[in-house]
C-alpha cells in the first residue's frame, strides 16, 4: 500500500468521454471513485445548445471538490463538433490567408464566448502545425499557413482571444504534424527531419504559443527518428519532457492526443499507453472512444504504475500540480460563471457572423 489516496488523485490525469447525450451511470461511477479530470464532448454528445449546457452543469456535479474540464475539438472548418446554431467557422487556412492578427484574435474571442456560454472550458485549438506537405491527409486546411512565422503570429492571436474569454486554449500537435503523409488516426506517421530543421520551422509556432501563455499543449502521435527512433512522440521522454517542457520552457499542461488512435493503439493498449505518456511527461491523457471499461482500465493502470514506482511520486505530483494550476486559472467561480445563461444571445450572433463574412473574403 502507498501512504496516500492515489485512487482519488489519479482521475485528474484523465480526460474521458461518453457515447450518448446524457452522462451514463458508468461515467458517474468513475467520477465517484477516481475524481475525473475532465470530459471531451463530440458531435455524438450534442443535440442542442441547451442540452450541452445542461450536460456541462451535470458534469460539474460529479466531482464537487474539483471542477472538471468540459472540452471539445472546435477548430473551424471540418473539425467542428458544434454546428448551427453555433457559428460555423471557415477552415483556419482561410484565416491564414487574411494575414490579419486582429481578425485572428477576434475570431478566438468569438469562439471562446460561444463555448463559455454552454459551459465548455477547454478547446483543443489552435492547430500550430505548418502545412508544408500538400499531401498531408489529416492537417490540410486545418493549418493556418504554410510558413512558420504566419502560423506563430496568428496562432498566438487565437490563443489570446480564446483565453481572454476564460477558455483554455491547447496548441497542437507537438513536435509537429504538418509534414506527414499518413493520418495518425490510422497509422503511425514518420517525421523525417533533423533537429535543426525542426527547430527552425516546426517548433516556431509552439515557442510563440508558450510566450503567449497557452494553457495546454497536445502531443502528436508521430515518430521522429532524429529525436527518438523507438517511441512515438507522445510516449517519448526525450520529446515531451526534454524538448517541450525543458527546451521550449512550456510550464502549462501537456495532454496526449487520443490514446485510442491507431498510431498508438496498433502497438499499445490505452492503459499501457497512458502509463508511458505520463512517464514521458504528459500531465493529462485523452481516451475518446466512450468505452467506460477502457477508461476504468486506464485509471487502474495508472494507479498500479504509481504503486509500483513506474510513475514516480514526483512525476505524479508535478502532473497534478500543473492540472490544478490550470483549473485555478480557468475554472474559478467568477470565471466559470462568465457567459452562462445567455447562449441564445451569443451563438451565431450578428457580430460573429460578421467575423465569418470577413474571413470568407479569403476563401
Amino acid at each position: 500500500m502507498v501512504p496516500r489516496a492515489i485512487r482519488r488523485e489519479i482521475g485528474q490525469l484523465l480526460i474521458g468521454s461518453f457515447p450518448g447525450t446524457t452522462i451514463p451511470v458508468e461515467m458517474r461511477a468513475l467520477a465517484r471513485e477516481f475524481s475525473l479530470g475532465g470530459v471531451i464532448v463530440f458531435a455524438r454528445n450534442v443535440e442542442a445548445p441547451e442540452q450541452i449546457a445542461e450536460v456541462s452543469t451535470d458534469l460539474q456535479s460529479l466531482t464537487p471538490a474539483a471542477p472538471l474540464w468540459v472540452s471539445v475539438d472546435q477548430e473551424g472548418g471540418r473539425v467542428a463538433r458544434l454546428r448551427a446554431p453555433f457559428t460555423e467557422w471557415p477552415p483556419m487556412a482561410v484565416l491564414g490567408r487574411s494575414g490579419s492578427v486582429d481578425l485572428a484574435e477576434r475570431f478566438g474571442a468569438a469562439l471562446g464566448a460561444e463555448l463559455r456560454s454552454v459551459g465548455i472550458t477547454l478547446d483543443y485549438a489552435p492547430v500550430l502545425d505548418i502545412h508544408t506537405n500538400p499531401a498531408n491527409p489529416v492537417i490540410g486546411d486545418r493549418a493556418l499557413a504554410t510558413d512558420a512565422a504566419s502560423v506563430a503570429r496568428l496562432g498566438a492571436a487565437i490563443i489570446r482571444g480564446l483565453q481572454g474569454q476564460g477558455v483554455a486554449a491547447c496548441g497542437k500537435h507537438f513536435p509537429g504534424h504538418g509534414d506527414t503523409s499518413v493520418d495518425s488516426h490510422l497509422d503511425l506517421p514518420v517525421v523525417d527531419h533533423p533537429p535543426d530543421r525542426l527547430r527552425r520551422v516546426e517548433w516556431v509556432p509552439f515557442l510563440e504559443a508558450v510566450r503567449a501563455g497557452v494553457a495546454f499543449m497536445m502531443t502528436a502521435h508521430v515518430l521522429v527518428p532524429s529525436l527518438d527512433d523507438q517511441r512515438p512522440a507522445t510516449l517519448s521522454p526525450t520529446i515531451v519532457q526534454g524538448l517541450l517542457r525543458e527546451a521550449l520552457g512550456f510550464e502549462g499542461v501537456i495532454v496526449s492526443d487520443d490514446l485510442e488512435m491507431k498510431a498508438i493503439a496498433k502497438t499499445y493498449d490505452a492503459p499501457e499507453a497512458a502509463v508511458q505518456a505520463v512517464v514521458a511527461g504528459c500531465d493529462s491523457v485523452l481516451v475518446c472512444s466512450g468505452d467506460a471499461q477502457a477508461q476504468a482500465a486506464t485509471l487502474e493502470a495508472l494507479v498500479y504504475a504509481v504503486e509500483g514506482n513506474r510513475i514516480p511520486f514526483a512525476r505524479l505530483d508535478d502532473a497534478l500540480a500543473r492540472v490544478r494550476r490550470a483549473k485555478e486559472q480557468f475554472l474559478t467561480a467568477p470565471i466559470a460563471a462568465r457567459g452562462r445563461g445567455r447562449s441564445a444571445d451569443v451563438l451565431g450572433c450578428d457580430r460573429h457572423r460578421r467575423i465569418v463574412d470577413e474571413m470568407a473574403r479569403h476563401l
